[in-house]
């Protein structure tokens, strides 16, 4: 099997999350530039929560 080409340059984010870099160090930890609380109200903020949809619609 061929190896994965790396990926060049930077992904495009929305504007709120620009300069936001996680990484996974050799433990398996998530190391990141943004506090958790703050990533959690920008993800409340911009993306539906499946579960609770379906529970407003029973």
């Amino acid at each position: 099997m061929p190896k994965k080409m790396k990926k060049k340059g930077k992904p495009i984010v929305h504007e709120e999350l620009d300069g936001f870099d996680i990484k996974v160090n050799e433990f398996g930890q998530i190391q990141g530039n943004f506090k958790i609380d703050e990533l959690n109200q920008f993800l409340n903020k911009n993306v539906e929560d499946k579960k609770l949809k379906s529970d407003e619609e029973e």
